[in-house]
């Protein structure tokens, strides 16, 4: 990958990084964070599982330390982010496939790892392992629509294909859809 589109994917991060933490507190409620949602299925796509996977930790940590929020922000993200990317590239390029890694990485796993996280590390008592379930999965319903309506008009203009291959991304598509 030559140094044009390396700094290219390094701005793209940055903006998507930058992005995540602006608006994260549009519809936030306490284990509900739809947008990050749309970022993390966005940044999956556009450049891959690992930046993906970066991009929902840093945005999480910068969360943590500026807004005070608790590390639902990471543990709500990072799993998401990076099983989306993964389920992107494994089926060949179907969106709906990002969606649903970012669904089962923080509807599920996320939200049962954040039980221990938060009983044990951050003493919040009363909580059970099926107890940010609901709300990380709704929040994943909410902001994965999102990003599968934006995305999905992306793929069939042709500007995703073009923004992929821009970033030096994988593109799955032998031609444009019209």
């Amino acid at each position: 990958m030559d140094s044009h589109k390396k700094l290219l994917r390094m701005v793209f991060m940055s903006m998507m990084i930058a992005l995540g933490v602006v608006i994260s507190p549009i519809l936030r409620v306490e284990g509900m964070c739809p947008m990050a949602h749309l970022i993390n299925i966005t940044c999956a796509v556009m450049l891959g599982p690992l930046e993906a996977f970066i991009c929902a930790l840093l945005i999480g940590i910068i969360r943590m330390a500026v807004m005070g929020i608790p590390p639902l922000a990471i543990t709500g993200a990072i799993f998401g982010a990076a099983l989306s990317g993964i389920l992107y590239r494994a089926s060949k390029g179907k969106l709906i496939f990002a969606c649903l890694g970012e669904v089962i990485g923080t509807g599920i796993i996320g939200a049962v790892i954040s039980y221990p996280v938060m009983a044990l590390l951050w003493g919040r008592s009363g909580l059970t392992w099926m107890f940010y379930v609901p709300s990380f999965i709704a929040g994943t319903l909410i902001g994965g629509t999102i990003a599968f309506i934006l995305l999905s008009v992306m793929k069939r203009n042709g500007s995703l294909r073009n923004i992929q291959q821009k970033l030096g991304g994988n593109t799955y598509e032998s031609s444009v859809q019209k």
